[in-house]
């Protein structure tokens, strides 16, 4: 379960190490966008020693790193780096391809470290959303995708809107093809870093949408995000009446009931069962 992917720039480890205080649920090291082209090559050499300050302060949670762009020049390298360090998983942005992401399964089958590496896949571009499907069923090792609502907008030319309409359609395909492929999704970041109100609404949205987690840009973002993807104790104990009540009136041969003032069935059923699933893992 990520509730919450928490970035930080790999040029500044001085922030990195502070991860643990902040209980994201995957904390990104980041050598793409966090980190600028003349500051990439210097934070890639100093990854490894990022990475093992990083698990010294106690980290308990994923640690991952994210790498360059594939078309990069630094894909490569950056991934040379990544296998180096003690990591969970490694982040792709900008994937439009299963076939991008070979360079890291090769990684991963050669990886000598005690852990096991996975992906996150970022689907932020019109291409990345359209084999959003592709990318979800083929990718091997993927632990989940997020959508990368501002680098989608600039690639197709629209402009961003608190509202988020423009991007509406694209959110969308991507937790449908998350969840044909069976993996999690992660929901768009909000940059106006210092309005809470419109990241937990829009964070609800997503969630609303089936979106199980949220990109996290500042650190005040990861409590909030936590929360809005845990069940309330409302939803947990909602949910555990209409557990108990569908469960004993399908011993009774009832598969339809009226559960206090709603018309509650196998759907409905599975939606509660869900939250308390989720209760248990948070």
């Amino acid at each position: 379960m990520i509730r919450s992917l928490f970035f930080a720039p790999a040029n500044r480890p001085e922030l990195a190490v502070k991860f643990p205080r902040f209980h994201a649920d995957c904390c990104v090291i980041d050598l793409e966008d966090g980190t600028p082209d003349a500051e990439k090559a210097k934070a890639r050499a100093a990854l490894r020693d990022t990475v093992a300050q990083v698990r010294a302060a106690g980290l308990q949670s994923r640690l991952a790193v994210r790498v360059n762009v594939p078309d990069s020049p630094h894909y490569l390298l950056d991934l040379q780096a990544a296998f180096e360090c003690d990591i969970d998983a490694i982040v792709i942005p900008k994937l439009e391809t299963p076939a991008q992401a070979f360079p890291v399964q090769h990684g991963i089958a050669h990886a000598q470290g005690s852990r096991p590496i996975g992906v996150i896949g970022g689907i932020e571009s019109v291409r990345g959303v359209l084999n959003a499907q592709r990318i979800c069923e083929e990718t091997p090792n993927l632990l989940a995708v997020y959508f990368g609502a501002e680098d989608y907008a600039a690639d197709i030319g629209g402009r961003r809107t608190p509202g988020g309409a423009e991007v509406a359609t694209a959110r969308g395909w991507v937790i449908m093809a998350a969840h044909v492929g069976r993996i999690p999704a992660i929901d768009q970041a909000v940059l106006d870093i210092r309005n809470d109100a419109l990241y937990t609404a829009d964070a609800n949205a997503g969630r609303d949408l089936g979106y199980q987690g949220k990109i996290c840009v500042a650190p005040a973002q990861v409590a909030l995000a936590n929360a809005a993807f845990s069940p309330s104790p409302e939803e947990i104990e909602y949910a555990r009446r209409l557990v108990a009540a569908y469960e004993a009136a399908t011993a009774r041969g009832i598969g339809t009931i009226d559960f206090e003032g709603r018309m509650v069935d196998g759907p409905l059923l599975k939606h509660s069962q869900s939250i308390l699933a989720a209760a248990q893992r948070s």
